[in-house]
């Protein structure tokens, strides 16, 4: 039986294939130091759950030792924001009570459950469009790279719209979202970080162009919304801003993308629940959750402990760098019955935590969740026959320590 030593999650290999690794910690070693990093990793559901509620402990805001010692010494990337650009300041995913909440209002307010209710024909809308063109490129049985064609276009489209920004400007976005979650990925190089430093600094300068037009002349979109200031409050500065943007653009599209390609991948995989889904639509909510589940888009994110705690048996020193891993959370069997399998009859599918919890709970679950739902019903009701036209094993994900995304998913299918 496999050990979690055999494994190492820098090992893209691992990445790739990471489901046994997880298995072995939760096993062997639920709180498991990674030697390579000294990172803490937490995989069982119920520790998650601790750490979660527990921001005191395990804070995003607080950094590590490391991490003030690289800011003391000033890094060309960081000299590059100063001298030309915005110093990305700490924002939503990087902020603590009271202060997250300054940030977390005005997306709130963006996100509500009756907008996203009234934007459902407009994601319909698209998806028929996208759709509409893959049975164009689809034809006579040649195929058609998913990623690219439909669980790329689909959430950039809707985050430009939501932006207020040209749909001509999509490549621009997914560029500078690629760029951003590289460097989330703590997989790049010397080389990748400046260029993806240059990238990002063109993304500044573009929504923050954007953000001066709205201050002259405010819109319905979300750009206004976030320079919209309540009564009593203190604006945002145009470095909080962008920083926030800059999340906002990975979480409105990026993860997205990755759930419609493994969703697709599940299904062509698991032929019988595809079957049941066609028998029974009414279980297609329950099949997003478990596509979120089974194959969560982000694997972990970064906590910082701010004292020296106890967790699973295991004491995690102050000042450690703790994964708190999802994905294999959302495998745990304690939690999920026969938790490795897809399955869209599982009561409890929507117990799981692919977008966090507590505080932190990605504001953007409504209208991603909208998003794979109008995506897959039209899918099984528009395309039979859906198949992998390259060997399942040469399917690959993007290098990264913390998100899942499949490189390219080429298809070929039946236009009913």
């Amino acid at each position: 039986m496999s050990k979690p030593s055999d494994y190492s999650l820098t090992d893209q290999a691992v990445q790739e294939c990471p489901y046994d690794f997880y298995a072995a910690m939760r096993r062997e070693a639920p709180v498991y130091q990674m030697p390579e990093t000294g990172f803490y990793i937490v995989s069982r559901y119920g520790d998650l759950q601790a750490v979660l509620k527990d921001t005191k402990t395990f804070s995003n805001a607080a950094q590590p030792a490391q991490q003030r010692q690289l800011q003391r010494e000033k890094s060309a990337v960081q000299v590059m924001y100063e001298e030309e650009g915005w110093v990305p300041t700490p924002s939503l995913q990087r902020t603590d009570p009271p202060l997250h909440s300054r940030y977390r209002q005005p997306i709130d307010k963006t996100f509500t459950a009756s907008r996203v209710r009234d934007m459902t024909p407009y994601i319909d809308g698209i998806v028929t469009d996208l759709i509409d063109d893959l049975v164009v490129l689809g034809q006579d049985g040649q195929q058609v790279d998913f990623v690219q064609h439909f669980a790329i276009p689909l959430p950039c489209r809707v985050i430009a719209d939501q932006f207020g920004v040209p749909r001509a400007d999509v490549p621009k976005l997914k560029l500078w979202s690629d760029a951003l979650m590289d460097s989330f990925g703590m997989m790049m190089d010397a080389k990748r970080e400046r260029e993806i430093a240059t990238q990002i600094l063109e993304a500044q300068k573009y929504f923050a162009a954007a953000f001066e037009e709205r201050y002259d002349k405010p819109r319905n979109d979300m750009l206004s919304d976030l320079i919209r200031t309540p009564e009593g409050a203190k604006p945002l500065t145009m470095n909080e801003l962008l920083d926030m943007m800059m999340q906002l653009l990975t979480g409105g599209n990026d993860t997205t993308t990755g759930s419609l390609a493994e969703g697709l991948l599940l299904m062509i995989r698991n032929p019988d629940q595809v079957q049941l889904l066609r028998d029974q639509p009414g279980r297609m909510k329950n099949f997003v959750e478990e596509v979120l589940r089974v194959e969560s888009p982000v694997q972990g994110l970064l906590r910082v402990t701010t004292r020296d705690v106890e967790l699973g048996g295991t004491l995690i020193p102050a000042d450690s760098v703790v994964i708190v891993r999802y994905a294999s959370a959302n495998r745990d069997e304690a939690k999920f019955d026969d938790a490795e399998k897809l399955d869209v009859c599982r009561k409890n599918a929507g117990a799981h935590l692919a977008f966090g919890a507590g505080i932190h709970f990605c504001p953007g679950a409504m209208l991603a969740r909208q998003e794979l739902n109008s995506a897959f019903t039209q899918i099984l009701d528009r395309l039979d026959d859906i198949q992998l036209a390259v060997p399942d094993a040469s399917l690959s994900h993007h290098p990264s320590m913390l998100h899942r995304r499949l490189v390219s998913l080429p298809i070929t299918f039946i236009a009913k």
